[in-house]
């Protein structure tokens, strides 16, 4: 086998496994997880895991970064939303990127992160701090211009926080269902939609991605409009 081959090899082993992990932490959490199950799903050797990452918890941190890149790969932040519309297509655009994240069954990066919050390693602090923060630039950045200059740090970050909980909210509602075990795969994201329980009385209630994203956005920004128009009269 010629250098080249054994490089390209490498390169393939390496990517199966980060793959294969992504998904394991994502359904088992970090301790329950074993070198065993991942190197069995990526058709690996059980040594692969420390020749190619040193251990567990370095191949942790580096599946979580490979499903956050892929989620925002298949997910731009900004939505597609060209940086000249207005600052109310701007802020649905990304709203609707963010539920799109939540809502894709390929996704594994939150999934990650709740069965790490769920039993905390802190080996993914300093990472999700670094590939976060950009994104929650940009949406307080749009949240500002919304607020006006009169705004301060305080009103935007407690407007960006009741922005980020009405996307939480619905959204893992519909990913904890469609993830659920025997549960169908779902559709397409773009035609991902939540039923209600039946604690609903007989109510049936299915919306899809694009409409939580208008009623999030709407509300919103009528939020934000009455923040803006109380630091007027102060």
């Amino acid at each position: 086998m010629t250098k080249k081959k054994q490089r390209k090899d490498a390169r393939e082993t390496r990517q199966r496994l980060l793959a294969a992990a992504a998904e394991v932490f994502a359904q088992k959490g970090y301790w329950e997880t074993t070198h065993a199950q991942i190197c069995r799903k990526a058709k690996a050797n059980t040594a692969a895991v420390n020749y190619h990452f040193g251990s567990k918890e370095n191949l942790y941190v580096e599946s979580w970064k490979y499903a956050f890149e892929k989620s925002v790969e298949a997910h731009p932040p900004d939505g597609g939303i060209a940086p000249d519309a207005s600052v109310e297509q701007r802020l649905r655009g990304r709203i609707l990127a963010f539920l799109q994240r939540i809502a894709d069954p390929n996704n594994y990066e939150i999934e990650i992160m709740h069965k790490e919050m769920a039993n905390p390693t802190g080996l993914l602090t300093q990472t999700v701090h670094k590939k976060v923060e950009q994104m929650h630039h940009g949406m307080q950045s749009i949240v500002r211009e919304l607020l006006g200059d009169r705004a301060g740090q305080r009103q935007v970050s407690l407007c960006v926080m009741s922005l980020v909980g009405q996307c939480f909210g619905p959204m893992l509602h519909l990913r904890r269902a469609r993830m659920a075990p025997n549960t169908p795969r779902p559709a397409p994201r773009r035609a991902a939609r939540m039923r209600s329980s039946p604690s609903d009385r007989g109510r049936a209630f299915d919306f899809a991605v694009e409409e939580l994203a208008d009623h999030v956005t709407q509300f919103s920004l009528a939020g934000i409009l009455k923040v803006r128009r109380q630091q007027g009269t102060r």
